[in-house]
């Protein structure tokens, strides 16, 4: 079974209140429909990451956060973790203020992780992914592919 690894802002669509931003709207019935049809085929895993950023903000709306992950196996991060992260950080030119956004790349990476599910890839264009999977090739493992809930569904025109 393939695995998936749930980055922050899945949760955070799924429990938030209903938005009346279309994009959001929609990005939010997507992770509905992926959570209700599709996760019970793939092994779903959570970071310590994930659960530092879920407890941040609103406590409900952190609650129902932690809520919706409490199922999730937790992914732990070792000193390999924290040395990829910064190769990671560096390489793609991610800001200090998103760090954590190399840190799930570099659990993923280490956990041979098949899919990063996550609506923020501001910080992961095609050119980064390209340099991404290219370093990871070159020292023999794995690059995740990088997805969102959307990648299941094939929306009709």
């Amino acid at each position: 079974m393939k695995s998936i690894y749930i980055e922050t802002t899945i949760p955070s669509y799924a429990t938030a209140r209903p938005s009346a931003d279309l994009i959001k709207a929609a990005r939010q019935n997507l992770t509905l429909l992926f959570w209700e049809n599709e996760r019970q085929n793939y092994n779903l895993y959570v970071s310590d990451y994930v659960f530092d950023e879920c407890v941040k903000g609103d406590k409900k709306a952190a609650q129902r956060r932690l809520n919706f992950i409490a199922d999730i196996p937790m992914l732990h991060p070792t000193a390999r973790t924290e040395s990829l992260a910064a190769i990671y950080q560096e390489l793609l030119h991610i800001p200090e203020s998103a760090k954590t956004d190399a840190y799930h790349l570099a659990i993923c990476v280490e956990s041979e992780i098949d899919y990063l599910m996550s609506w923020n890839y501001s910080h992961m264009s095609v050119d980064a992914f390209v340099k991404l999977s290219a370093y990871n090739n070159a020292r023999g493992v794995r690059t995740p592919f990088l997805i969102t809930p959307e990648y299941f569904y094939k929306m009709e025109e």
